[in-house]
């Protein structure tokens, strides 16, 4: 399928996915949605794909909010049809096998905050400024914004983010567990393939299964909670990447991982 509305390049198992669409401060849109629905299917499927960097184009945005001329006249049927596409895109990310990290290079409001809430985590732009401005629009977060703030920062912070429509910059996010870490500008990018990079060298089958255990494990209790994990990681033992990396850790050499 060939993009409109997105750039991709992958190097040595690190592809960078940049939301091409500055003139529109890369807001989603129905169009944009698919475009990046089948490219993250697509990018899933790839085994020479180890990382995935999401950013946004220019330097205002990562992604200003979802299209608001194209929902402005949305009936009732339509708005819930286009929270589900957003849904179904923000649960592709979450469930994707590889590490998907968040380049988050300005204004990340409302469908671009449910963006980079999806991934895995979040490096941002000491100019970051995040927030769901959706109650001063009338309408609330669609793309699953209520459920992984609330989840992330708990129900209180969520609460004043959501009820208020205020953005908080940087280091705010910083300190409330939004983001990982703050980058000026012109280092953002470099740092977060940096780190995209360090997750490709690494046994891709056992970070798969640690992605699995703790995104399901928050929704069990404890105990189940560590069943599960002892069940993946016992099943890792019959895995040719688990021979490889223990081999060469007793070998005193560097592993050589082939994803299985």
């Amino acid at each position: 399928m060939e993009f409109k509305n997105l750039l991709i390049d992958t190097t040595d198992g690190v592809t960078t996915l940049t939301i091409n669409s500055p003139r529109t401060l890369n807001a989603l849109n129905s169009a944009l949605l698919h475009e990046l629905e089948c490219a993250l299917y697509g990018l899933n499927l790839d085994v020479d794909v180890k990382a995935v960097v999401i950013t946004g184009a220019g330097e205002k945005a990562f992604v200003a909010g979802a299209d608001i001329k194209e929902m402005s006249t949305m009936s009732a049927y339509e708005g819930h049809q286009f929270g589900l596409t957003g849904q179904r895109v923000m649960l592709l990310i979450e469930k994707m096998t590889k590490p998907v990290i968040a380049a988050v290079n300005g204004y990340a409001l409302g469908g671009g905050l449910e963006l980079a809430l999806a991934c895995d985590f979040i490096y941002a732009s000491n100019r970051a400024r995040l927030g769901f401005p959706e109650v001063t629009l009338g309408i609330m977060p669609g793309f699953g914004g209520t459920q992984n703030l609330a989840r992330l920062i708990g129900p209180n912070r969520a609460n004043e983010m959501i009820f208020t429509g205020k953005m908080i910059d940087g280091t705010k996010a910083l300190a409330w567990g939004i983001v990982n870490e703050l980058f000026p500008p012109e280092e953002l990018l470099a740092k977060a393939r940096e780190c995209a990079a360090t997750m490709a060298g690494v046994g891709s089958v056992g970070l798969a299964y640690a992605k699995n255990a703790i995104a399901n494990g928050l929704n069990m209790t404890k105990e189940d909670g560590f069943r599960y994990e002892a069940s993946l990681f016992g099943v890792l033992f019959a895995t040719e990447d688990q021979k490889e990396g223990m081999g060469a850790f007793v070998e005193k050499r560097k592993a050589e991982f082939k994803g299985k």
